[in-house]
């Protein structure tokens, strides 16, 4: 006798958080014996092909005028129990819909096929889209995080190094993963003389913390309390910045107070639902939050607990 089935639709299939959810679903599918199985559907702006997912399908472009009536269209078509979305340009945007839907929107936007959504409330998405927005709120809330600017704030790069007393990191308020993140140490490291004046507001200045970098993995429910899982990035695809090569998960209990910045970051933010955090220690040794992504990310499988967490329904 086989137990119920649960449908779940992974958006952004094709990219590194997707391709880590369907390695995960496929490993569960096959180490079932027919209790709570699961079917998945993967789909992406692109054509995906990854032998995890059985099932692939065309996705919209987050920022397309059509991406709500595209996602009712695929929910129709497949009729999920939950909807895991995981490109971050996304995450705004579905955290509204997925309350509209508790709203009673049903049958106006979304139909009854659509099951949960695993999202955050509307404002917290809001605050971790943004990395300004959320150093603000961070920073507001006590957690700690490196000084931050804009490359506004400064005539040249000269004068954001002489603020920061040392290297920065420059990078997309807006972006995903590690698109577009520069460590800049001098005006070399910049591609073209007049690089940093056409920095604009859309783009954040962090001071560089120096030392080792993790990619906490939490799972905060509605319900409170939260699981929290702490993996050390030990190569980066820039050299000193970027996201993880390489990671290696260090026995649970040694790293607590990157483990408890991680869960005051996401608690402060208010996020719910998967969250993938990067914390880096500074000068001192002392964790600080870079940035924080309200999502599954792409080490999710080192941390296999918080997706059976989802799924399981605890």
């Amino acid at each position: 006798m086989t137990g119920p089935t649960t449908t779940v639709l992974v958006t952004g299939a094709g990219g590194p958080a997707g391709r880590a959810l369907g390695a995960q679903l496929a490993a569960r599918a096959a180490a079932s014996a027919g209790e709570g199985r699961v079917e998945w559907v993967g789909v992406d702006i692109v054509p995906v092909v990854d032998a995890s997912y059985p099932v692939t399908d065309r996705a919209p472009r987050a920022d397309a005028w059509e991406y709500a009536t595209g996602m009712r269209d695929l929910v129709v078509r497949y009729g999920p129990d939950l909807v895991i979305p995981t490109v971050q340009d996304e995450l705004a945007q579905v955290a509204v819909l997925a309350q509209a839907l508790d709203g009673g929107a049903r049958g106006r936007v979304f139909p009854e096929a659509v099951g949960g959504v695993l999202t955050a409330d509307p404002g917290p998405a809001a605050l971790a889209a943004d990395k300004l927005l959320t150093m603000l709120a961070l920073e507001g809330a006590g957690v700690p995080v490196p000084r931050f600017a804009l490359p506004t704030d400064f005539a040249g790069v000269a004068e954001a190094l002489a603020w920061a007393r040392g290297p920065v990191v420059v990078k997309p308020r807006v972006s995903r993963g590690g698109r577009g993140v520069r460590l800049v140490e001098s005006a070399d490291d910049l591609p073209g003389p007049d690089a940093w004046t056409d920095l604009d507001a859309s783009w954040i200045v962090q001071t560089f913390a120096p030392g080792t970098e993790y990619c906490p993995q939490v799972y905060r429910r509605r319900s409170g309390g939260a699981l929290a899982v702490v993996l050390e990035k030990t190569v980066l695809k820039q050299g000193r910045v970027g996201n993880a090569a390489a990671v290696v998960r260090p026995r649970e209990g040694t790293l607590p107070d990157v483990e408890e910045v991680a869960r005051a970051a996401v608690a402060a933010l208010g996020l719910t639902g998967p969250t993938d955090l990067d914390v880096r220690r500074d000068a001192t040794g002392a964790p600080v939050v870079l940035e924080v992504n309200g999502r599954f990310g792409a080490n999710s499988a080192r941390a296999p607990e918080l997706l059976a967490a989802v799924l399981d329904r605890t």
